[in-house]
């Protein structure tokens, strides 16, 4: 599901004129921001609608790209756990998307051969049809999207992503780490507050 992101973004000389309110705001790196959860939550939007016509959510499709080899087509198999760690997700929701998958039939967990303990995660047959029939049309779309930008624009744009991707990791670049943030609950501040009243 898409970010609750405005859908018109503060133009600059908006974000200009509130520095005299916020001293820390900076207008190119604000407006630098804006725009890129925008144009994320936009791309993840269009690419949510044509999945629907298959019927698997993102977080399905993304899980059954893992199941598949793209360079050779072999159909693979994973643990939840392997597929939490490659998804970059917590294991509870591999587990929701998961079920989701396995009500519909695209995809099994059948325990291990070598352990028993183990489970393992594998398409059906239905799932190997599905996800098949979705890699082209996946991959023409990111074709076509990227069509109007020039080899240049494209290498540009995924080194600058790839920058962001490895900023974003690290550890003083996290908001309340910044901030200085404190955990705060206003329900029970509030609460606290009316009682001193």
């Amino acid at each position: 599901m898409p970010n609750m992101l405005l859908r018109d973004l503060p133009p600059r000389s908006h974000l200009e004129m509130a520095c005299s309110i916020y001293p820390e705001l900076d207008p190119s790196a604000t407006e630098a921001v804006l725009l890129l959860l925008r144009a994320g939550d936009d791309l993840t939007a269009k690419f949510q609608e044509y999945m629907h016509h298959f019927g698997v959510s993102s977080g399905g499709f993304s899980l059954m790209m893992l199941l598949v080899n793209k360079g050779t087509g072999e159909f693979l198999q994973c643990s939840p756990a392997e597929l939490a760690d490659r998804s970059g997700v917590s294991r509870a929701t591999v587990t929701g998307v998961l079920d989701t998958l396995e009500r519909a039939g695209l995809v099994m967990r059948e325990p291990d051969l070598n352990d028993r303990r183990m489970v393992m995660v594998r398409l059906t047959p239905k799932g190997q049809d599905v996800i098949m029939r979705m890699l082209p049309v996946h991959f023409k779309y990111m074709a076509d999207f990227m069509r109007d930008f020039s080899e240049e624009e494209r290498s540009m744009l995924s080194q600058l992503c790839r920058k962001i991707i490895v900023m974003a990791k690290r550890p003083e670049r996290t908001g309340a780490h910044v901030a200085g943030w404190q955990s705060v609950s206003f329900g029970a501040e509030k609460a606290g507050q009316t009682g001193k009243e």
